[in-house]
């Protein structure tokens, strides 16, 4: 009777673990976005590893070609082009909750790049953070900056991924607070910081790409919890409810929804998208940057463009 009740008991485990397996892996739920894509349109991309998206859903992707930046809108029209000769190596797109577009020059040569940049929506340039073409370890340098995440009040926080494996804070006035990290496996330690973003509860979520996980931190750098269930993360986006976005190209090759709230995860999409950066409209649609060429499980080849995802 006893071994009966524990094989009842196994087997009981085993169909919830092939229910939540069957619940997270249910990405018939999106396809791709059908006769889609500023590609259609004349548009030469590079690898592309910055996706943003503003209040009124117009796209800018920053692309690594001679005119590296793309603004275009839901439906693939493209509505401007601009920033010939203005960056080294395009990496990181965010739009702020003030609507400024914060863009991330990841090398440097020639007097230009290790950068970060803040424009307004016009184009005007606003803020620069980081010494032209000179890469370096100390308050006013980055080292390959990857990624852009401005809080409530202002403060920006600044992945300096690519070299230095660390985050920085600066006052909205870009005056130097604070870094933490350095390149390890421990919590607060990096290898590679490649994305940011902030929950609703104002927690700041790091994709420390190379050690495979997402760490948590509070905006004055004290570790609060890290999640390894959403791959190798390159891009992080969090919806307005927490929704939370992951593009993995590098190891499970996959998108992850989940739940900034608790980590949890809801779907594991791998036959769409091998993407870098990700950004989502108020519908659910997601835009996914790709830059090196690849294959997904399904075969579809991918890299150079930007592509639509939409709920099924």
């Amino acid at each position: 009777m006893i071994e009966r009740a524990h094989m009842n008991l196994r087997t009981l485990a085993a169909l919830a673990a092939l229910v939540v397996a069957q619940s997270v892996c249910s990405a018939e739920e999106y396809k791709a976005a059908e006769n889609w894509g500023p590609h259609l349109h004349g548009i030469e991309w590079g690898e592309t590893a910055g996706i943003a998206i503003d209040a009124k859903g117009r796209l800018i992707a920053f692309t690594r070609k001679p005119t590296p930046v793309i603004e275009f809108d839901g439906q693939g029209k493209v509505l401007k082009t601009w920033g010939d000769g203005l960056f080294i190596y395009p990496h990181g797109a965010r739009v702020d909750r003030n609507g400024f577009l914060w863009l991330t020059d990841g090398r440097g040569r020639d007097g230009k790049g290790h950068q970060v940049f803040k424009y307004s929506r016009d184009g005007k340039l606003t803020m620069t953070l980081g010494v032209a073409g000179v890469s370096g370890e100390s308050e006013n340098m980055f080292n390959g900056p990857t990624d852009v995440a401005v809080a409530r009040n202002g403060d920006i926080f600044i992945a300096d991924g690519h070299g230095n494996n660390r985050i920085m804070k600066f006052s909205k006035n870009g005056k130097f607070i604070k870094q933490w990290g350095k390149k390890g496996s421990a919590p607060g330690e990096f290898n590679l910081p490649h994305t940011l973003a902030f929950d609703s509860r104002g927690r700041l979520l790091v994709g420390d790409r190379s050690n495979k996980r997402i760490q948590i931190f509070d905006q004055e750098g004290a570790f609060i919890d890290q999640w390894t269930q959403f791959g190798s993360p390159s891009g992080i986006f969090i919806a307005r409810d927490d929704t939370l976005y992951v593009v993995d190209y590098n190891d499970k090759k996959r998108l992850f929804i989940g739940s900034a709230k608790d980590g949890s995860l809801k779907h594991e999409i791998n036959n769409l998208t091998l993407g870098e950066g990700i950004a989502v409209d108020n519908n659910g649609n997601i835009f996914v940057s790709e830059t090196v060429a690849g294959k997904t499980d399904s075969g579809l080849v991918t890299g150079h463009m930007v592509r639509k995802i939409v709920p099924n």
